[in-house]
């Protein structure tokens, strides 16, 4: 029988991997009628390099990725709070990787295409609705644009990694409604600009209500740098957020006032926010945890499951982790039900967890406890917050997402082959 899996993104390409790997047919359906390489720039953690090295991807992701070597958080008037090293600098035995996501979607389809054939994936066919039968399930798929049938499938079981706006989780969830909104609008772009810091730097900048994020995703060798960055801004209770759109068109005017003291003499903010290829709009949005992803035979993956604020870098890392725990347990238990609970069990509540910690801004909270303690700014961090409240902050978001190096370096691979 055959593993279904609707959504085409970076959690149900990993699933796809993760089952060619394993020998476990699999057929994966994406509504769009052809990829192309959305969106702008991801961090990918170690913990989630691990499992793509461990497909056998190392030598492409490292061809189209920068390697981050540190990140580091600094108030509005520029001061440095706190930086640490990150990925193999800072101790893990995988690098973390800053990326272009679209680029990484294209590499895993196209080295899935490669490794499956173009049959492992049907574009242009959406998820509509399903049903289980005698020993498995049927699928109903729709063109996205027009409404009409485009058949159905048989299998196993059903994934469905259909994003944020997931059709699965609406059935599943019919009185949930729309995803859930904190007050933060995002603008994001890329632009090149002279590199900083160590060239390969995460900075993260201000406060909540207004916070800069930037780090390089591409370097051109000549002492510049393509920047992926996003600006946060706290808007008002009553502002229209509602359409989540990541093609929407941003403007200027609507937030660069809150950025244009960031002028320092490591980085130039407004310069950069100015100098940007594009600007899109898009609003901080989640989804609330849910007591339950696996309904019989099928189950949530990915952003359908736990849809995050983009704090501490883990969405996409933890949807890859999904992919192979799932994959592991349809290999060691069997392609039914029980595989769907135990992966259920093995990831739900730890995930959620970091749904809600992103809510209280995850890591990044250590510039809100700084920007209230010291408004005005600072000479030394450490007359606001001792070392060990620093270290204190960084290191407990790392335990819960899986990211403590000791534990990282010394646990079994997740999918031992």
């Amino acid at each position: 029988m055959t593993v279904l899996i609707a959504g085409a993104g970076i959690g149900g390409l990993v699933l796809g991997h993760s089952l060619y790997q394993l020998g476990i047919a699999f057929q994966i359906f994406e509504a769009v009628p052809a990829l192309r390489p959305m969106g702008v720039g991801i961090n990918l953690q170690p913990h989630a390099v691990r499992e793509i090295y461990e497909l056998g991807l190392e030598a492409e992701i490292d061809a189209m990725g920068l390697r981050t070597e540190e990140v580091g958080y600094y108030s509005a008037q520029g001061g440095e709070i706190w930086r640490e090293p990150r990925g193999m600098l800072a101790g893990y035995n995988w690098p973390q990787y800053s990326i272009h996501r679209g680029k990484l979607q294209m590499m895993l389809y196209d080295t899935l295409i490669k490794r499956a054939g173009a049959q492992a994936v049907v574009m242009g066919a959406a998820l509509h609705d399903w049903r289980e039968t005698a020993g498995g399930i049927e699928i109903d798929l729709i063109d996205r644009e027009t409404n009409a049938s485009k058949g159905t499938a048989q299998g196993s079981l059903l994934v469905a990694a259909d994003g944020i706006n997931s059709v699965a989780r609406a059935k599943l969830y019919p009185d949930e409604g729309a995803a859930h909104w904190g007050g933060v609008m995002m603008w994001r772009g890329i632009t090149r600009a002279p590199s900083y810091a160590t060239g390969r730097t995460m900075a993260m900048i201000g406060r909540r209500a207004a916070k800069f994020v930037c780090y390089p995703i591409e370097d051109y060798g000549d002492g510049t740098c393509l920047i992926n960055w996003i600006a946060d801004r706290q808007m008002p209770a009553d502002y229209n957020w509602r359409e989540q759109d990541w093609n929407r068109g941003g403007s200027l005017d609507d937030f660069i006032g809150d950025f244009e003291g960031m002028d320092f003499d490591w980085l130039n903010v407004p310069e950069i926010i100015r100098e940007a290829k594009g600007v899109w709009e898009y609003p901080m949005v989640d989804r609330n945890p849910l007591p339950r992803w696996t309904h019989g035979r099928m189950t949530l993956l990915g952003d359908a499951a736990h849809a995050m604020y983009p704090i501490g870098s883990n969405g996409a890392s933890q949807a890859v982790l999904d992919g192979r725990v799932l994959a592991r347990e349809l290999r060691d238990l069997g392609q039914g039900p029980a595989a769907l609970a135990r992966y259920d069990d093995l990831r739900r509540e730890t995930v959620n967890a970091l749904v809600l910690a992103n809510r209280g801004d995850g890591p990044d909270k250590v510039l809100d406890i700084v920007a209230e303690k010291a408004p005005q700014g600072f000479d030394t961090v450490t007359d606001v917050m001792s070392q060990a409240e620093l270290e204190e902050v960084a290191g407990a978001y790392k335990k819960m997402a899986g990211m403590d190096i000791e534990g990282l370096n010394a646990r079994g691979s997740l999918v031992p082959l």
